[in-house]
């Protein structure tokens, strides 16, 4: 119950916007987008994404407990699945990846188009000089079970696939996910690719990684701008100076630069070279902003330390929605629940910020692992309570029904401040000795038969 004066936010705003944007319609017309062979069928559209959605809520022990409970239990939290369980896993091993990220896409778009950029608050007057603001980087998923025969006598940890990321600081949402069945592909190759879903106009954050005259080269391509630290091997050339000033203690300077040698694969960028200096402590960023008036340099070292966030946002979709755990071996089921956890995830964000927008707080005061179960629990409810009310208008024709929202208190899900001990990180040893599954002995054979 909650106390007189006491905060509230609602928590069924996820299940909202499953059934507002999710829809049949969506599900078909991704599926028209990227066929090419595959079957239609009418119920493994929309159900096999439904089926996915409450695997990540509600996180089963197992695939085959939650299909069957969906076949057994008239209650059950899992949509009916009116098939048995080896054509539902076959099912799940013949659909290209393409049909789930397609959706995402679509589900993505549509909340990018409704909801106003409420996170990052303090970077709304620079927000409004780009058409978006994104930070960019790469991670790979957890190991996976020695299910398959031909991990069985493999001793390396076998990873199945790896993530590349684009998250929109404004909107506090995952813009692009990209899924790659084989771990160790380039994610330098992956992110120009990605580079192709953003609007003109957009400031992407980057790591050391694309610090190269290559990566700014297809900024350009694209029309888009970027912010990145400095690579040591990259050469600088200074052409002029447009600032030097005092700033939080330290040295503050500004340059116009060429990048590069210039070689026919890698031809030079003039670019602007922004460094802190202050007592022990150096700070470099590179930037193809070239007009001060448009981005300082001020602006720019206090933008970059918000390339963190999707660090954040990998921790959410791992440990938060549990895509640690994989339930299954094969790579187009992992592709499911890669991007039916993407899709729950950008729900639960867009719930966040409207929640916070009810009680007056930055969204980021909220936190998403304890926001995360009771959303869950209220989505339960709600369906429960959605299957008890059409079996009353079975009965009764005019059934006097007063459906009650769902709320909890600011300061159960509110975040904790940290104390400034930091425990020391471990890492265990067996992550040095990781392989993809494309590189095991029969694995690109096996990639090929899904694909």
């Amino acid at each position: 119950m909650a106390k007189r004066g006491q905060r509230m936010i609602d928590l069924d705003r996820l299940v909202d916007l499953l059934h507002t944007y999710l829809t049949a319609a969506l599900c078909r017309a991704a599926f028209g987008d990227v066929r090419i062979n595959e079957r239609r069928r009418a119920w493994t559209l929309n159900t096999l994404v439904q089926f996915w959605i409450a695997v990540v809520l509600y996180a089963p022990k197992a695939l085959s407990q939650a299909l069957a409970e969906a076949r057994e239990e008239p209650d059950s939290v899992y949509p009916a699945v009116p098939a048995t369980p080896a054509a539902f896993f076959q099912r799940c091993q013949r659909l290209r990846p393409a049909f789930f990220a397609e959706v995402f896409r679509r589900f993505t778009a549509a909340l990018l188009g409704a909801v106003p950029p409420r996170y990052a608050a303090d970077l709304a007057p620079m927000r409004e000089r780009f058409a978006a603001v994104v930070v960019l980087d790469g991670s790979r998923l957890a190991a996976i079970a020695r299910r398959l025969k031909l991990l069985w006598d493999e001793r390396a940890v076998v990873l199945p696939g790896c993530l590349l990321g684009l998250y929109d600081l404004g909107h506090g949402l995952c813009r692009t996910l990209a899924f790659d069945p084989d771990a160790a592909t380039s994610e330098f190759t992956r992110a120009v690719a990605a580079l192709q879903t953003l609007p003109r106009d957009t400031l992407v954050l980057a790591d050391r990684l694309y610090g190269t005259t290559a990566f700014f080269a297809s900024l350009q391509q694209h029309h888009c701008w970027g912010l990145v630290r400095v690579r040591r091997q990259l050469t600088l050339r200074r052409i002029q100076r447009l600032g030097k000033r005092r700033r939080w203690g330290g040295g503050l300077e500004d340059w116009l630069v060429e990048a590069g040698t210039g070689s026919a694969t890698a031809p030079a960028q003039r670019l602007r070279y922004i460094r802190w200096r202050g007592p022990g402590l150096r700070f470099e960023v590179l930037t193809n902003v070239l007009t001060p008036t448009r981005l300082t340099a001020e602006e720019a070292l206090a933008l970059y330390p918000f390339r963190w966030s999707i660090e954040r946002m990998f921790f959410d979709l791992k440990v938060v929605l549990n895509l640690n755990r994989l339930y299954a071996a094969n790579p187009n089921a992992v592709a499911m629940q890669v991007y039916a956890a993407a899709i729950v995830y950008n729900g639960l964000r867009v719930a966040q910020s409207e929640g916070a927008a009810q009680v007056g707080v930055p969204p980021e005061d909220i936190s998403p692992a304890k926001f995360f179960p009771r959303v869950a629990a209220a989505t339960f409810l709600s369906l429960l309570e959605q299957r008890w009310e059409q079996r009353l208008r079975r009965r009764h024709r005019h059934p006097h029904l007063r459906r009650r929202r769902r709320r909890a208190s600011l300061t159960a899900v509110q975040v904790e401040h940290r104390s400034e001990h930091r425990r020391r990180r471990r890492f265990c040893g067996a992550r040095r000795r990781w392989k993809s599954i494309a590189h095991v002995r029969g694995g690109r054979r096996f990639l090929a038969k899904l694909s």
